[in-house]
């Protein structure tokens, strides 16, 4: 059945729990991901061997938001997303929003520069020379800045859904698998530097972190409704649904909308949460660096200062 005018044929099923996750693999994303977990996997055994701890939260972490990619793309998930509006907000939510949350807090980055063995030679660059050179780069500085982060987040929204160049997208498989890595990256620079666990050039104070990513959220609230209460569809990609799928277009896209409020809620609770944590972590080592230190100088803080009280006492006397 061609639909949107894309020329593409597809005759989907009506959608069940237990069809939906059939396999239907897209080659690009399979491949990425298992390379991704045999990657990390890679260096978390690597730091095993060599007698390193490596926190099984972060692989696990790490793991889930691998799989939830894969569970997007890889199954027939993305086969329903090409024709229904709300299944594709589904993907979208999640590869640009719980993946890369979840991706982040694995710490990768850290994990590559503790596993990649420096360069054989003095004064060349090896791969992890290389990651701490991109690390440090002037582009990284830019793309993990708030000035370009929250824009472009919002951005994604607005200037692709409400523009043809959503439905350009969507009429190839190629178009679709680059607007989803799109989503994936936009997501990963957006909360980077807000909970990310990895070095970055932009590691602002707890407090400036929460009004970053409170600073992006109410834009996809604003789009969720935008969509629930349009009187007629919106993007011509999603106008006329498979006639086997039952569906009607402007209740899908209604669902769309729904869907795409509630993510800009959940994310949100759960980075938070993770924020919360993160900074009560930062100040207990904060205060067992400041015990460490009086254990090793005999607390001369304390000593000066008796030793000043003593001074004016006997100045007094």
């Amino acid at each position: 059945m061609d639909h949107s005018g894309h020329g593409m044929t597809m005759d989907l099923p009506p959608f069940t729990l237990g069809r939906g996750f059939a396999w239907s693999t897209d080659p690009f994303f399979l491949v990425a991901c298992l390379l991704g977990l045999a990657l990390y996997g890679w260096g978390v055994v690597r730091l095993v061997r060599r007698g390193d701890a490596w926190p099984a939260g972060r692989t696990t972490a790490f793991a889930a938001g691998v799989l939830s990619i894969a569970l997007m793309m890889c199954t027939r998930l993305n086969d329903y997303g090409m024709v229904m509006f709300s299944v594709h907000m589904v993907q979208h939510m999640v590869i640009s929003m719980v993946s890369p949350i979840l991706i982040l807090l694995g710490a990768p980055v850290t994990l590559a520069l503790r596993a990649l063995p420096p360069a054989s030679v003095r004064g060349s660059k090896g791969p992890r020379e290389l990651l701490l050179m991109l690390l440090h780069s002037r582009y990284m500085r830019v793309v993990t800045h708030p000035v370009f982060t929250i824009p472009l987040f919002i951005a994604s929204l607005y200037a692709l859904y409400f523009t043809p160049l959503f439905d350009f997208l969507m009429g190839s498989k190629v178009g679709h698998v680059a607007m989803m890595v799109h989503f994936l990256a936009v997501g990963l620079v957006f909360f980077w530097p807000i909970m990310g666990v990895d070095p970055g050039p932009h590691r602002p104070g707890y407090l400036m972190r929460m009004l970053e990513l409170f600073a992006g959220m109410p834009f996809h609230a604003f789009f969720g409704i935008a969509l629930m209460m349009a009187s007629s569809p919106m993007v011509s990609t999603f106008e006329n649904p498979p006639a086997s799928l039952g569906i009607d277009a402007l209740s899908d896209q209604n669902a769309a909308g729904g869907i795409a409020w509630a993510f800009s809620e959940v994310p949100s609770v759960l980075v938070l949460i993770a924020l919360l944590f993160q900074w009560y972590a930062s100040d207990q080592r904060q205060a067992r660096r400041k015990d460490r230190a009086a254990d090793r100088d005999g607390d001369k803080e304390l000593e000066a200062y008796n030793a000043y009280l003593a001074s004016l006492q006997t100045r007094g006397s």
